[in-house]
């Protein structure tokens, strides 16, 4: 039985990849008729990494993540994300060979994503950011220092201030121009939580996707991380992290920033401190009160999700602390509602 659906004419992108973009595309698609996920391209890791070092083809990962959760077909969702245990597939989830395997079918990893779609009956689009076969670098220029690959960064406990680093793809990317057009027709832009430097920035900076996002008419929303990275956002306020995606994107492209003001039980954030060095990220509404944009808060702190026993688990249990997609998907819609209204 197909899920509850309130139809609108709204165009809406959410801009990201992974876990972040898949909280935010499971609430939203109850929004919007026409809704699209822009996706990085840069993961080298876990099963992608394999699938990519072995046959050649781009990375599946966050595609597939964002698919599932576009998807009306609750069997075929679990089944995408259903990861193997044992023998040669250990690792890998199903979701993840088939679209390799409708790569290689195909010859186009365009023509594998719209394919894995019909299977799927996701409701919008999947696109990919970029094309090209590229990996993510971060160079510090004063510290003679180069990170290289999206799974080094990620893992990597900064030496030198993140701020101060430069984000780059190599070899240069194309940014897709269906990604371009869906940014430039959106009435709604997202830019989903997730990591800043592997996740957010590795989009942002492909070339054309900030100058679009400077000239959208849409109304541009980032949704602001719940709590810190240990050794990469250390101490990190909401201003910080918003200004970190518009350093990325080469200019002031947000309208609202959307953030979390309810706190966690300290017995919570104790257990969040000690399995992953994480600290709920401060409002310094001082700063915010500043900006070009408006910073607006919320009860957007989700149900609490337990660690996974069993790798199969879907990725979206992995952390203690994370989004009610609920409420933040409604706070979204209504400052898009309120944005129309004094319009009109």
């Amino acid at each position: 039985m197909n899920e509850p659906f309130v139809p609108s004419k709204r165009k809406i992108t959410v801009i990201g990849g992974g876990t972040g973009s898949f909280t935010i595309l499971s609430a939203l698609k109850f929004h919007a008729d026409d809704i699209t996920a822009l996706v990085n391209m840069v993961d080298d890791g876990g099963s992608t990494g394999v699938l990519r070092d072995e046959l050649g083809v781009l990375p599946p990962g966050d595609v597939r993540q964002c698919l599932v959760a576009l998807s009306r077909s609750p069997k075929l969702r679990d089944l995408f994300n259903y990861r193997f245990e044992e023998g040669t597939f250990e690792g890998h989830a199903f979701g993840n060979v088939m679209l390799s395997a409708l790569e290689k079918v195909t010859g186009s990893f365009s023509e594998a994503v719209e394919t894995a779609s019909e299977i799927l009956n996701v409701r919008g689009k999947v696109i990919p950011a970029t094309l090209d076969d590229v990996r993510l670098r971060m160079t510090w220029p004063n510290a003679s220092l180069t990170l290289h690959g999206e799974r080094i960064i990620d893992a990597d406990h900064f030496r030198n201030d993140p701020r101060q680093a430069t984000l780059s793809l190599t070899p240069d990317a194309h940014a897709n121009p269906h990604a371009i057009r869906a940014i430039e027709n959106s009435d709604i832009i997202v830019i989903a939580p997730g990591d800043l430097y592997t996740s957010l920035g590795s989009l942002l900076v492909i070339d054309g996707i900030g100058e679009a996002l400077q000239r959208t008419d849409a109304v541009v929303i980032y949704i602001a991380n719940l709590v810190t990275k240990k050794g990469q956002t250390d101490g990190f306020t909401v201003s910080d992290h918003a200004a970190e995606i518009e350093r990325f994107a080469g200019g002031p492209i947000l309208d609202y920033v959307l953030y979390n003001h309810q706190q966690p039980s300290e017995a919570l954030a104790q257990k969040y401190r000690d399995a992953e060095g994480a600290v709920v990220v401060q409002i310094d509404s001082d700063v915010l009160d500043g900006k070009n944009y408006k910073a607006v808060g919320g009860n957007f702190l989700g149900e609490i999700a337990m660690q996974p026993e069993t790798k199969e688990a879907l990725e979206v249990t992995r952390s203690y602390i994370r989004h009610n997609s609920t409420a933040v998907a409604d706070a979204i819609i209504n400052l898009y509602e309120q944005v129309e209204h004094g319009r009109r």
